[in-house]
This record gives C-alpha cells, structure tokens and sequence, in this order.
C-alpha cells in the first residue's frame, strides 16, 4: 500500500469535489452502454459510478428504475417500494430521477418524511416490518447510495421483499433490460415531471426514523446501556443517521454525544483517506482520526458510513478497533447473552473474514456458516432465523432480534455500534479489552488486505479457478488442509481461490469495481509468518495468471 502524505489530514480545500461540475455531469453526460466503463453494472453493492466519469448519470437512473419497475411486474411485487437516499450529492438527483420513473409506471412509494435522509438499514427494516406475516402485496425498495466511497461516487441498489441485497440472477436481469434501455435511447422509459410525482397519488411519506428507533429495543439491551451510566461519543461522519443518533438518545435515555454534526456533499470535514482521496470508511484509521482523537474523552465511541451500514468502533483501549476484531468480540457476547435465541442457530462469516471468528465460534459450540464476498449470501439465513449473526471483514453486519427473528437483512452500522455500548456495559470492559482476552486463549492473529493490477483476460482466468488447477501441498511451513473455490457454507462460487492451513490462509478474488486482484492473508504465527504467505501467494497468483490468454 502507497501511503499518501496526506493520509489522517484534513482535507485540503483543492481536493474538494467540483459540485456544479458534478451535478452538470449527472444531467448532460449521455452513458454510452457499448463502453464497459458507462455501462449499468450491479458489483456486490448495486450500480455505483461518478458522473464525471459517464458512470452515474440521468440515463442510468432512469434505465435502471425503469428494469426494476418491469422486473416487479414480472414477479408479481405489487406493493409499496420503500426509497431512501444518503447524503452524496449525487443521491437526491438520483432519487428524483428515479421518482419521476416510479411515478410514471404507477408504483405506490414511500418517502421518508420532510424530505429526511434513510439509512439503508431503516429501508430494509421498513421492507421486512410491512411483508411480515402477508404472501401478496409484498413490498419491496431502493437506497440510493454509494455507500463510503468518495464525494463525487453516486450508488443504486435494489432490494426485493426479502429486504437484503438483491441476488445475482435479480440483478443481472436487472443491468441487462437497464442497458437495454440505454441502447435504445430510453424509448421504453415511462417518466413523468417530478414535480407531479410528489403530488401523485402513489406517492406518500412514511416515517422510517420513528419505526426503526423504536423497534431498537428488541434488537439491543438499551437498559443495561442506560443504566452503566455510560458516556457514548458518535461521529455520523456527515450520513443519513445524523437525526437517528439524538432520537435514540432521548428514546432510551443515553448519555451519547454527536461529535460532528456537518452535512456537506463535499465531505470537507473528513480526514483524508490512505490513498490522498476523501472516503467516508469508518474502519479506516486515516478516515477517522478524528475520532480515535478522542477515545480518552467517551467509555466508547463510533461512527457510521453515510448510509449507515458500515461501523467503525473507536475503544479506549486500542483506540479504533480493527473490523475483525470487533466482529469475533460482537460473536462471542451475543452467543453467550442472547438465551432465546436456538441452539441451532448459527454464525455467519464470508470466506475472507478472519479465522479468529472460526476459533470463536468453536468455542461457542455453534455451527460456522461461511459465505462468498457479499452480504447478499446472508439474507436467507437472517430472515428465516438460521443465522444468529452475519458479518464480513469490511465493517458489516447484522445480527437477530432477542426474540429470534430478522430485524434487518442489511448490514446494520447503527445496531452493530449500540452493540459496542452493549458489551461495555454488561461486561464492565471495552470491545478492545474483551478481544485481548480471547487472544490470550485462542491466539492472536496478524490479517492484512493487499491490491494489485489485473487485466481483463486474468481476471476470468481467477474467477473460473479450480482446486485441481492449483498445486499447492504446503503453507509457509504447514501442510495444506483445504484449496476452496467454493464457500463451505452455501457452495457458492467464491470466484477465486482460498488455501487453508493450521495456522494461516489466504485467498485471492478480483474486485468487483476495478481493474485489480484482492489478496486476504492471515497468520497466528506472528508478522514474519505473514509475509511468508503473501509471497507464497502471490508467487502461485503470477504463476496461475501467466497460463492466461492475454
């Protein structure tokens, strides 16, 4: 990784996005579906894109609402459609964008009161909330987000009645009528003037806020928060939450502070990300230096994305506490304190999450359940109660209500953050100290992520990998137990590769988004192991992709 000089500064003025250069794109670019780079393309989080870039513009709105509307049709989804938006600057374009389409074709949709920023995790409780209990007239919604990336980044994604991302055969078939459409110059487009979608009778407001703050008190023990006494810092790092956290807090009667108030599609207040760009990553120590600043002054403190789906947990131990730390910690006390959840229920993890989680889990006596990248594999797990809790190394998760049944099939940034105050005021101890502790019995593992180029022909040649085309019998040292291409969980595709040994793994897969190859490695033999796996690794990933065609 090329650290930036810039890195955990304040933004520097002369990066700032050009907004009227941003919002001129996003009306005037015409996205060309024949160039890969302006087509419609779902990755594991929607269509995301700039409209700097031909990538996130009008056309793709109106093309990609449009399919949605038709796939609804053709699968019988009749009810309301929940839409929320985050705080980007592209998203509220986006949003009318795609009001004007809903309008035209007649779907009933619901707003969020006053105009109100959602968080995606409020959309997919408002899904789940109004299909419980009903086999016709699901509903089903849209968030308009890209989630952490950078200001001038606009994102849109589907999620049908089960309310967690959509599957891969959805939105395939989805991005392709989308592109469709854009080949045919939006002929097949029904529209009408924003104006008259708001006033259209199909049109109504709902308050997500209110349902999904009071709802929280099924999902956390708010009363053992409260009654700790203890002083709770948040950082809604300029997101669609920012009105969530002082209704919580005067809901259950916290003690919680918002340290940063601002909302400003420039994203100017933020600290400058590894790489010299501005990225809202609440598990980045460069994005949040503003707030691991301050873990002397609260018990506890955290942050969410700006759709809040993504958390950052800041202790006063160990100041911000790696992704896969938090989550083996977040395991370990909800199995031990969640009494009416069933003994079969299991804990989920994707294949690049550490291994720590596994350790954990064996020691809980419950079933591992390990997916491939993406929080879509979960859905099915948490809305039918077989997953107790799910969590991927990026800063996702979700987990149960008390009582056994699915509060969201989104990851959830604001329970995953309550859950911290939770641990701490229960077990008298910050997540950071509590994960010490299981260090002490289950080892302590070093894990990084590192990136490298990849060509297009390479990347077919990783994601179409099997076991038999890798010959690999030893590990730095330790005989090879596994070489997965499939997740053991679901039998999944991974699309690419994982190598297994006692104590270390790793596993290479193409991003989703961009023109490189992701490689996970992880160790419980210390960093000089580490590194051992990684040129082992990389050395088999040059090996295998010098068989490609070019």
């Amino acid at each position: 990784m090329n650290l930036s000089p810039l890195a955990g500064k304040p933004a520097d003025p002369s990066i700032l996005v050009n907004l009227p250069r941003l919002m001129t794109g996003y009306y005037v670019a015409r996205p060309n579906p024949d160039v890969p780079e302006q087509r419609v393309l779902f990755g594991t989080s929607g269509h995301r894109g700039s409209s700097l870039r031909a990538a996130f513009n009008e056309g793709h709105i109106l093309a990609i609402t449009q399919a949605i509307c038709l796939y609804r049709k053709g699968h019988a989804i009749d009810g309301p459609l929940f839409l929320g938006m985050d705080t980007h600057a592209l998203s509220e374009a986006a949003m009318a964008s795609a009001l004007e389409v809903l309008a035209a074709n007649e779907v009933e949709v619901l707003l969020a009161e006053n105009g109100e920023y959602t968080p995606t995790p409020a959309v997919s409780h408002a899904i789940i909330s109004y299909n419980r209990g009903r086999k016709t007239g699901l509903a089903d919604g849209i968030v308009v987000t890209p989630s952490h990336n950078p200001p001038e980044d606009g994102g849109f994604k589907y999620n049908p009645p089960h309310g967690g991302p959509a599957e891969s055969g959805a939105t395939a078939w989805i991005e392709a009528e989308a592109n469709r459409l854009l080949r045919e110059g939006l002929r097949g487009v029904k529209r009408t003037p924003f104006e008259r979608a708001l006033r259209a009778p199909t049109t109504r407001a709902y308050d997500y806020l209110r349902a999904y703050v009071d709802d929280l008190g099924s999902v956390l023990d708010m009363d053992a928060i409260r009654g700790a006494g203890l002083k709770l810092g948040v950082d809604p790092l300029g997101g669609a939450g920012l009105h969530y956290w002082p209704r919580i807090a005067e809901r259950y009667g916290l003690d919680l502070k918002i340290v940063n108030d601002a909302v400003d599609p420039t994203f100017r207040f933020m600290r400058v990300d590894w790489d010299g760009k501005i990225r809202m990553d609440p598990s980045s120590p460069y994005a949040m230096r503003g707030l691991i600043t301050l873990k002397d002054t609260f018990d506890i403190a955290f942050a969410c994305d700006p759709d809040h789906d993504r958390h950052g947990i800041v202790t006063r131990s160990a100041g911000l506490l790696p992704s896969n730390h938090y989550l083996a910690v977040a395991i370990h006390h909800l199995f031990a304190n969640r009494q009416e959840w069933r003994e079969d229920v299991a804990v989920g993890k994707t294949v690049v999450s550490s291994s720590m989680i596994d350790r954990v889990t064996a020691q809980l006596g419950r079933r591992l359940y390990e997916v491939p990248v993406g929080f879509k594999w979960f859905v099915d797990g948490l809305l039918d109660g077989r997953l107790g809790f799910a969590g991927e190394e990026s800063a996702g998760a979700a987990f149960l209500r008390c009582y056994n049944a699915a509060s969201t099939t989104e990851k959830d940034g604001i329970i995953a953050c309550l859950l911290s105050a939770e641990i701490t005021a229960r077990g008298g101890r910050d997540p950071g100290e509590v994960y010490r502790e299981l260090t002490h019995d289950l080892g302590d593992p070093i894990y990084e992520r590192i990136e490298a180029p990849l060509a297009a022909a390479q990347r077919v040649a990783l994601q179409l990998l099997s076991p038999d085309d890798v010959r690999i019998t030893e590990l730095a040292g330790e005989k090879v137990r596994q070489v997965l291409t499939a997740a053991p969980g679901d039998g999944n595709p991974m699309g690419g590769i994982k190598v297994v040994a006692p104590n270390a793994w790793f596993a290479v897969r193409p991003s989703g988004t961009e023109e490189v190859y992701k490689l996970y490695a992880e160790s419980f033999l210390g960093t000089d192991h580490l590194r051992r796996v990684q040129r082992e690794a990389e050395t088999l990933v040059t090996r295998t992709l010098a068989r490609a065609p070019s």
